[in-house]
């Protein structure tokens, strides 16, 4: 053991050493607060960690976890903190916390071991030779794809989190583990120095990590998470909403004792008498969350205080629930009853909202439930080991979790890294409702789902043939926002696909990968008969043989992958007819022309000199000098998106995105298109730095704060709302198109990130023509 530590495990209010942060290791002593679960604590020995392995598990092989504990300690034996901590000290905390799950002795090894692939010397193989294959693949489950050169850092956590999302569809206890170690990070955090990583972490702990704790219904780990974070994002209001805790927990003393002794003599007169009550107060950012989703003060808020009742049985539930439904009045729309409906992570309580007589006349919450409903609504899936018993198929919970596979088909059905994660992030936020097919099977949708959300989650195959939808018996609009309850019956047509319209309204990342990956194809398909089509024209024209043969013998040269990828790059404009038919053969190439529409205008340009007459001060290449350039109203394009330039006689070179409609009007007269880009070198010596206009289409609720939350939300991400206008206004919601300066297309996506946070927009996309 190491100076001053000794074999007890980790109580409340005690220091812990404190693991690496993220990105490498921290300093410092870790406090453990007074009110942490024994679930979380974590033992300072291997000694302590094998003695709380046999408390549950008398049979466990503990000689693999010494084993897995010397391995890790050789392998980082030379990383110490500058306080002169031992490197190991981290994964022998994740174990620990583990070990407080009762997770089996794969699981622990792993914990020991899930930092050697990364940070020591170790390889895989050499793990699974000595461990075996289940822990070798648990532990590159867990491990980060450190040594992949990506294109940003955005891109990176995309592809570690794809990575994550295969490993835990086969094993559920990869993500498990995954948390563990991101919650010792996290408690550790504050020793990082740099402010930008700190909050780089914070970041995407809340919009990754937490929300996937809360859909294995791991809640403790959850809350614990989104405080942390939430206490490094905001940290302002992270310490008004704890002073003004501190300060109701002072005035509230006495309420809350009376409550409590009222609540466990109300059970035992129903028949209830070993009720057991609790109270329990909100967490600083799920205050913050409501109070922003409400938009409302903090004294607002009736629900910061809640009362949890723990009873025998499930019948007892709903005595109790009686008895305090007869003593207090009930807030109308409060009662949720997830004993007969659970959420899809597992989740069973009743929870209902009364108020408190005179003289108090106090707003409180009242959850009532099991032992075991409590201990999985705290530990979710970690709760499988306890009740199931370590014998049984470790993997037996992934199978139960439906949103793993979901994942998986938005993962398969995703074109980038990037759009993987954006659909992920939908699947994982947003509240749930529980619709049902005609035949009673339980569909649960995120809140605002409508039914071709409903039709997709049902099958991919129903999604994509889907024509139309009944719900409750009437016939309803494929965009009517479905309700708790709702039977929906979807009607569908042999042969039908996916309309792109869908993806405007669509609110699950299944629906929305489905969609895309639809859209893409055909556009896909769309290239290559153009393409195909080119090719024949410019070979037929040259008069020499352009068969599939002579294209397949010629892929290498052009850089093509396939003949289709070539009928692509054709269709698309990223390579011209006659430049194959050039590159095929090279006889027939000529000296070089310019364009027939602009004269003395050559078809390739070098990038402008910084001084360069005409343009404007766009910095693009592809371009001659004193030509009028202008950017398309239609679509908006900005730097960092694929561009085309269309010529037009008298009026210059206008510039639209790859990807824009208005392109298909010109597919007759491919001599118009000029192929253009951004002149990104200019760009980053500070060339280029005007403002650009990006246009998005923002969906909210009808509130009259709503367009100031907008405007200061883009103002607060450097955008400046130049133009708003709202093209369709409901009772309930507003769809508004609003343009937006900003520099380029990441600064766009910066915009549209932090609106999709704030209180009261619900759907933000970039609006394409």
């Amino acid at each position: 053991m190491w100076p001053g530590a000794d074999d007890r495990l980790g109580t409340p209010g005690r220091l812990t050493p404190a693991a690496h942060a993220p990105d490498g290791p921290v300093n410092g002593p870790v406090p453990v607060a007074a009110d942490k679960a024994s679930l979380l604590a974590v033992p300072i020995s291997c000694a302590g960690l094998i003695r709380r392995v046999r408390s549950y598990d008398p049979n466990a092989d503990t000689a693999i976890i010494e084993r897995a504990f010397e391995v890790a300690r050789t392998a980082h034996a030379t990383q110490v903190r500058d306080n002169g901590d031992p490197y190991i000290t981290h994964p022998l905390a994740v174990a620990g916390m583990l070990a407080g799950f009762r997770l089996d002795v794969a699981s622990i090894c792993t914990a020991l071991l899930h930092d050697t692939v990364e940070d020591t010397g170790l390889t895989l193989a050499q793990l699974e030779a000595q461990f075996g294959p289940t822990i070798g693949a648990l532990v590159d489950g867990v491990t980060k794809l450190t040594r992949l050169e990506l294109q940003s850092d955005r891109t990176k956590q995309a592809e570690n989190f794809r990575k994550l999302v295969l490993a835990m569809s086969r094993d559920i206890r990869v993500l498990v583990v995954k948390l563990a170690d991101r919650l010792h990070n996290m408690r550790t955090l504050h020793y990082v120095q740099e402010q930008h990583r700190r909050q780089r972490i914070a970041a995407e702990t809340m919009d990754i990590y937490a929300p996937l704790a809360g859909r294995i219904g791991m809640d403790k780990v959850k809350t614990e998470l989104q405080n942390l974070s939430f206490q490094e994002l905001e940290p302002e209001h992270n310490a008004s909403i704890r002073a003004r805790l501190n300060y109701l927990r002072g005035q509230g003393a006495d309420v809350i004792e009376e409550v409590r002794s009222e609540l466990v003599r109300l059970c035992a007169e129903a028949g209830v008498p070993n009720a057991e009550v609790t109270g329990r107060e909100k967490s600083p950012f799920s205050i913050w969350e409501k109070m922003q989703k409400r938009n409302v003060a903090f004294e607002q808020l009736s629900d910061i205080m809640a009362f949890r009742v723990m009873v025998p049985s499930r019948e007892s539930c709903y005595v109790a629930l009686g008895a305090v439904h007869a003593a207090y009045p009930v807030i109308a729309g409060r009662f949720k009853d997830y004993i007969s409906t659970p959420k899809a992570n597992g989740y069973r309580s009743l929870h209902t909202g009364v108020t408190l007589r005179q003289p108090r006349n106090q707003k409180i919450e009242v959850q009532i439930r099991t032992p075991e409903m409590h201990d999985v609504a705290e530990n979710g899936v970690a709760a499988h080991w306890s009740y199931k018993g370590l014998g049984e198929d470790a993997t037996a919970p992934t199978r139960k979790l439906r949103w793993v596979q979901d994942l998986l088909e938005i993962l398969e059905n995703s074109q980038a890294p990037d759009e993987f994660l954006e659909n992920t992030k939908l699947e994982l936020y947003q509240d749930q409702v529980f619709c049902f097919s005609p035949k009673g099977q339980l569909i649960p949708l995120p809140r605002g789902a409508t039914p071709v959300d409903f039709a997709y989650a049902v099958h991919s195959q129903i999604g994509d043939g889907c024509v139309g939808a009944k719900v409750n018996g009437r016939l309803m609009p494929l965009r009517h926002e479905l309700q708790n309850g709702d039977q929906v019956e979807i009607m569908t047509a042999r042969g039908g696909t996916p309309s792109p319209a869908w993806e405007r309204f669509v609110v699950t990342g299944k629906a929305r990968a489905r969609i895309r990956r639809y859209v893409a194809a055909q556009a896909r398909q769309g290239h290559i008969d153009a393409g195909r089509a080119a090719l024949a024209k410019a070979f037929r024209q040259e008069g020499v043989d352009g068969s599939e043969k002579v294209l397949d013998g010629a892929l290498k040269l052009l850089k093509q992958a396939s003949r289709d990828d070539l009928y692509v790059a054709v269709g698309n404009n990223n390579l011209g007819a006659k430049e194959v038919v050039q590159a095929i053969y090279p006889e027939l190439r000529q000296a070089p022309r310019g364009p027939r529409m602009i004269p003395g205008l050559p078809q390739r340009a070098a990038p402008r000199p910084a001084n360069a007459p005409g343009g404007g001060s766009m910095a693009l290449v592809g371009l001659g000098a004193g030509v009028a350039t202008h950017f398309a109203g239609c679509c908006h394009p900005l730097p960092g998106d694929k561009i085309v330039g269309i010529v037009a006689t008298g009026k210059g070179i206008t510039v639209h995105t790859a990807g824009c409609q208005t392109l298909e009007s010109f597919a007759a007269t491919p001599e118009r298109f000029l192929d253009i880009d951004w002149d990104y070198d200019s760009i980053g010596r500070g060339r280029g730095t005007e403002t650009h206009v990006g246009r998005i289409n923002v969906i909210a609720t009808n509130e009259p704060s709503v367009l100031a939350t907008l405007t200061n939300t883009a103002s607060r991400h450097e955008g400046s709302v130049i133009n708003l206008k709202i093209v369709n206004r409901q009772s309930d919601f507003m769809e508004i198109l609003v343009d937006v300066e900003v520099r380029d297309l990441r600064h766009l996506s910066s915009v549209i990130a932090g609106l999709r946070s704030a209180g009261g927009i619900t759907q933000v996309e970039r609006a394409r023509s």
